[in-house]
């Protein structure tokens, strides 16, 4: 398919991408859930096994150090990123982990994972003979893998995450179900068009949560401490943040690359940091 059809299934039926160029980290033993809960913004004294959240880990001063999502799987927690933070992830978890039983493993690589997006996405799931939940981020076994419900603006999807040939066994069901496979070119078209934001363009490591909305669903205000809370606690209580991420549309011809500065006069208010043509996008 070309481009354009593949947004057209994204956008209007279903079509299924493969993402397995997310990050994945592994945190497992008896002291794995306690560590988590002092150091993520996330509550996860509420999160039981087949739940998950979405969830940050802040750098001491309170800025963003990765975006992820966390599933309790059993006994294991299950933490998958944006592509090329898995790593730093994993590097940061053991970074503070002292005097704490579990381990911490990058498996970024071996790992796989499947979006299925568009209106008829949740519908597409009988492909693989499951029914994905109802909650944000649970999820459901597919043999060793989980099929996630994924929020998504304008209706939620679904992610399959888990062994690379689970995943892969996945994709080949979802395929004879005549679910379109599209490219990440699409994938990331759809992601800008709908103001998905995505680490390592829209989010930096100064990005302060409340600044590109992070804190709506990815911190709590009312758990116990967790690492930079004192800032992101400081702002919803009494201040504010003097930046935002906002969609722009631009009125002139042309594609403003990433990195383009935005002007109002003679003064620069800020960059554009992804950018999908025209052409890819409705009218």
């Amino acid at each position: 398919m070309s481009l354009r059809d593949e947004l057209e299934a994204l956008r209007t039926n279903v079509g299924v991408v493969d993402t397995s160029e997310r990050g994945a980290v592994l945190v497992t033993g008896p002291d794995a859930w306690s560590y988590l809960q002092s150091l993520v913004s996330a509550d996860l004294d509420t999160v039981g096994d087949g739940q998950g959240v979405h969830s940050l880990l802040l750098t001491p001063q309170g800025k963003l150090d990765v975006d992820f999502r966390l599933l309790r799987v059993g006994d294991e927690v299950w933490l998958d990123c944006d592509p090329g933070f898995g790593e730093q992830l994993a590097a940061s978890l053991l970074r503070f982990r002292i005097r704490v039983k579990c381990d911490v493993t990058d498996r970024t690589g071996a790992w796989g994972s499947l979006a299925v997006r568009g209106p008829n996405a949740i519908d597409a799931a009988s492909a693989l003979d499951v029914q994905v939940p109802g909650a944000p981020h649970a999820h459901v076994p597919f043999e060793d893998a989980a099929v996630v419900r994924a929020p998504w603006p304008g209706g939620d999807g679904f992610d399959v995450v888990g062994p690379a040939t689970t995943v892969a066994k996945a994709a080949g069901r979802l395929s004879a179900a005549d679910v379109p496979t599209c490219s990440t070119d699409a994938y990331e078209a759809l992601r800008i068009e709908v103001g998905v934001p995505r680490q390592g363009y829209d989010l930096d490591e100064k990005t302060i949560p409340q600044e590109a909305f992070l804190e709506l669903d990815a911190v709590s205000f009312s758990k116990g401490c967790f690492l930079g809370q004192e800032l992101v606690c400081r702002i919803d209580t009494r201040g504010r943040v003097n930046r935002y991420l906002r969609r722009l549309t631009a009125i002139e011809d042309g594609c403003p690359p990433r990195g383009a500065e935005i002007v109002a006069g003679d003064k620069v208010v800020g960059t554009v940091t992804s950018s999908v043509a025209a052409a890819d996008v409705p009218a």
